[in-house]
């Protein structure tokens, strides 16, 4: 009988399921067929994978592979917290040829990662997937970033920045950054694979397309409150899904409340 807090989550990518565990049970060995990355928030476990004994402590990322055989239990028999992804394998490889362009790599190389830009990709990537609101952009970019970081993302085989794609990019969501994006569309758009687009556009602007977008967004609001437009007139006037979605954006990136601009304008 397992002891402890299990929670299995429905994503919005059919095929990728989430579960958040808190729990002291010892697992027998196993295997899945699924591809695993997790994120160890609290305690610390030890187990036998198939890449040898290791042991992962809270902030580190946790991978096994397809078939792969493991186990797992906590140190010194206290609980552990952890939140775990699981994704058929045909998602990681569809999305490793993208990645690679063609070269495509489909093993996570290390069943424990000890770096925090990592542990946070699986945490961004975990909100956005749990999340019924998350725009489909913001959940590709995450889960693609994410996996180009297990799957140890090398230089594409064409150098340089795909320059007059990014900036086709770039023209279309500022002509309309209030109809849906996604990134299937824009890298075609583009002629780029999608990964390429997320890297590339990121490296040319600062910004992955989906925080551009809601830049654009958020500096459209901005126009339409100094316009006098009502608050929730703006926000979904600048294609935001309701007040408190542009207003958590708003003050992300100014460090005040729409409102407080608004009362400073009249």
């Amino acid at each position: 009988m397992a002891s402890g807090r299990f929670q299995v989550l429905r994503t919005a990518i059919d095929g990728v399921e989430a579960v958040i565990a808190d729990s002291s049970h010892a697992f027998a060995r196993h295997s899945h067929d699924t591809y695993g990355i997790g994120l160890v928030e609290r305690g610390a476990q030890t187990s036998a994978s198939g890449r040898g004994r290791v042991e992962a402590q809270a902030g580190n990322t946790i991978t096994v592979n397809p078939g792969e055989v493991h186990d797992g239990a906590p140190v010194g028999g206290a609980s552990r917290a952890w939140r775990m992804l699981y994704m058929r394998p045909d998602i990681v490889a569809a999305a490793a040829q993208d990645i690679f362009e063609g070269g495509a790599r489909e093993e996570f190389h290390a069943p424990v990662l000890d770096d925090g830009r990592v542990g946070w990709l699986v945490a961004a990537a975990l909100a956005a997937l749990v999340d019924s609101k998350a725009a489909a952009i913001c959940r590709d970019e995450r889960l693609l970033l994410l996996l180009a970081a297990v799957l140890r993302e090398q230089a594409p085989r064409r150098e340089g920045i795909a320059a007059a794609g990014i900036a086709r990019a770039r023209e279309r969501i500022d002509a309309d950054p209030v109809s849906p994006a996604t990134l299937d569309a824009l890298a075609a758009d583009c002629g780029l694979g999608r990964f390429r687009l997320v890297r590339d556009f990121a490296r040319a602007t600062g910004l992955t397309p989906h925080a551009y977008l809601i830049q654009r967004r958020t500096d459209l609001a901005r126009r339409l409150i100094a316009a006098g437009n009502p608050l929730a007139d703006a926000a979904a006037g600048a294609g935001f899904a309701d007040q408190s979605h542009m207003t958590r954006n708003f003050t992300r990136r100014y460090g005040y409340t729409p409102g407080a601009y608004l009362a400073a304008l009249t």
